[in-house]
């Protein structure tokens, strides 16, 4: 039986405190409730962080690197360079079970977008109430807004108990 894997998703340079302390926080749970995280891999913003977290509770991580020079997280276990640049956001997305969004930007939301295309539950965890509102309205059955890590772990633990 295949391990779960969440990605987590958000901004890189342009990642806000509150995107860092969630994706770090997101990561820790993520780790203890046994489950692999797999986001960007990158060594910035929420890709770094949520990595850090997970590390921080001896979790497995993935990344899935844009290109061959990427400046890789140092708290990832397994690269994945694609030499593909954005366009791995759909193997971030495919590969996930689920999807958290740690804050929003256009990566970001561009990753939600293919995630509700595929038919992927997603979670976001933004303050953006724009990006809210516009992607529940794409689907309301796929898209949830978590306010803190601990609600998107909750939300996280439903999703998967009915994708079984």
């Amino acid at each position: 039986m295949p391990k779960t894997i969440i990605g987590v998703m958000g901004a890189g340079e342009h990642a806000t405190p509150l995107d860092l302390q969630n994706a770090y926080e997101l990561g820790q749970r993520i780790a203890e409730a046994g489950w692999i995280v797999l986001s960007g891999g990158r060594n910035v913003g929420v890709m770094d962080a949520v990595s850090r977290g997970a590390k921080s509770r001896d979790g497995l991580t993935i990344g899935i690197l844009p290109r061959i020079n990427s400046a890789m997280s140092d708290a990832i276990d397994i690269p994945i360079i694609t030499d593909m640049g954005n366009a791995r956001n759909n193997i971030n997305v495919l590969s996930s079970h689920a999807i958290v969004a740690c804050g929003m930007g256009a990566g970001t939301a561009s990753e939600v977008a293919l995630a509700i295309k595929a038919r992927k539950r997603v979670i976001l965890i933004t303050e953006d109430l724009q990006a809210r509102e516009f992607f529940r309205s794409l689907n309301p059955n796929l898209v949830s807004i978590a306010e803190t890590a601990a609600i998107a772990l909750e939300q996280l633990k439903v999703i998967l108990s009915t994708q079984k």
